[in-house]
């Protein structure tokens, strides 16, 4: 796996196809301004995986949320719903 570079956003607009060869051989970017990190120039499958990745990770914190305590007592629930 390539470094991740920092590179300003003059740099990045005046650099652009120097950039996108090396994005291109898997390099990856972090454009700033003013120090402060605005973006992301990856290779397209880097972005879809890290998409996907981040997804999962959404859909389990989400289940994990709506996952009943472990001290309802769910057999109990379902006798007194059949009274």
């Amino acid at each position: 796996m390539q470094k991740d570079h920092q590179i300003g956003a003059y740099e990045a607009k005046s650099k652009l196809p120097e950039y996108l060869r090396k994005v291109v051989t898997g390099e990856r970017f972090t454009i700033t301004q003013r120090g402060q990190p605005v973006a992301e120039l990856v290779p397209v499958t880097t972005a879809s995986r890290s998409d996907a990745v981040a997804a999962a990770k959404r859909m389990r914190a989400f289940i994990d949320r709506r996952r009943p305590s472990q001290s309802v007592d769910i057999k109990g629930l379902i006798e007194e719903g059949r009274d």
